[in-house]
């Protein structure tokens, strides 16, 4: 798994059938990669609805939520429609897992429940690895995102 101070490698997925997202492009803003194995499994569901609770706050520090799953761009679709989820969810579907294979969280077919936080020049400032049936939260997020020198 990919540590502090590493390059965040750069990758481009879908986020809609008809969208995609590069990372990039979003250069000049922090990025929170949430990496997780499956829409619509329990712990993904609580996990993703408690991110969306706090977009506002990741937003007051210049901060962009990805959330990343094998899953494919129309599973995705009808789960943040369902969900009500305001930020997007890729799919790292085709070639399967290739993304959460450079960042090292690729295990038995699905993406680990993983979470990078990356600064505005693209480098990994905290990852956090969490048991795959416990939702990690979001102070880990926070505290990475305060200690960022924008």
């Amino acid at each position: 798994m990919l540590q502090k101070g590493d390059i965040a490698p750069d990758f481009t997925l879908s986020s809609t059938p008809e969208k995609t997202v590069t990372l990039s492009e979003l250069k000049g803003k922090n990025v929170i990669l949430a990496f997780y194995p499956a829409d619509w499994s329990p712990v993904c569901s609580d996990q993703m609805a408690l991110y969306n609770e706090m977009l506002k706050y990741f937003e007051k520090y210049n901060a962009v939520l990805l959330g990343i799953s094998v899953d494919g761009a129309w599973c995705h679709a009808a789960f943040a429609k369902a969900r009500q989820l305001h930020f997007d969810l890729l799919a790292d579907f085709e070639p399967k897992g290739a993304v959460s294979q450079l960042y090292g969280v690729y295990e038995n077919g699905v993406s680990q429940r993983a979470l990078f936080v990356i600064d505005s020049q693209g480098v990994i400032q905290w990852s956090y690895l969490s048991p795959i049936g416990q939702n990690p939260g979001a102070d880990g997020i926070l505290a990475a995102l305060e200690n960022i020198k924008n």
